[in-house]
């Protein structure tokens, strides 16, 4: 990051020193001009309110990066939890427990419980979303190292985001598996051996 310092040897020429910081700028301003004031004490520095406002400005641009970045960054979580959830549940996943209806039947006329039948339905579902959102952190993790140099307050592969997002997306993915397993459980295996 780097911090813009205003400074005023007098009244009539102003010069500005570019200094840069290893932590969020707004946060060192006190230090970074009692520095500057020992290095030269009769240097004159404008006040801590201009200074504030200098270093706004000239973090502007990264501020409104960020904010954006933000914005699209939770649009594309809700499209993908929405994408997942729709397409598992109205696709892949009620798709698969309506081939298998057959199958289920058997296991069911040979002793399977709901419970068993259920455990194997969201098993198979749930198999390809942990390897999905194995791959996709591994990838985020890859790509975010692009955009640390934007970030103020937390690192570029923050676990507790890392671990949020790959729970709220395991979890839509089990909501979507469990619908239609629970629907396989309900299966009568008279009707179930007869379908084709």
């Amino acid at each position: 990051s780097f911090m813009y310092v205003p400074m005023l040897q007098n009244y009539r020429s102003g010069m500005t020193l570019l200094v840069r910081t290893a932590g969020d700028p707004l946060t060192m301003l006190p230090q970074v001009r009692n520095e500057v004031r020992q290095m030269d004490a009769n240097l004159a520095l404008f006040d801590e309110k201009t200074l504030m406002e200098h270093a706004g400005i000239a973090l502007f641009a990264q501020r409104l990066a960020v904010k954006l970045l933000s914005v699209f960054g939770m649009l594309a979580l809700t499209l993908a939890v929405i994408g997942l959830y729709s397409v598992m549940i109205y696709g892949v996943m009620s798709y698969a427990v309506t081939q298998r209806t057959r199958e289920i039947g058997i296991r069911m006329a040979l002793g399977a419980r709901a419970a068993d039948v259920l455990k194997l339905i969201v098993k198979n579902g749930m198999g390809p979303v942990l390897l999905g959102v194995a791959l996709g952190l591994a990838g985020a993790a890859g790509l975010t190292r692009l955009t640390a140099s934007l970030l103020f307050g937390v690192t570029a592969t923050d676990p507790m985001t890392f671990i949020s997002v790959a729970v709220l997306l395991g979890a839509v993915a089990l909501m979507a598996c469990y619908i239609p397993a629970r629907r396989a459980t309900k299966v009568d295996p008279l009707v179930a051996l007869r379908y084709e």
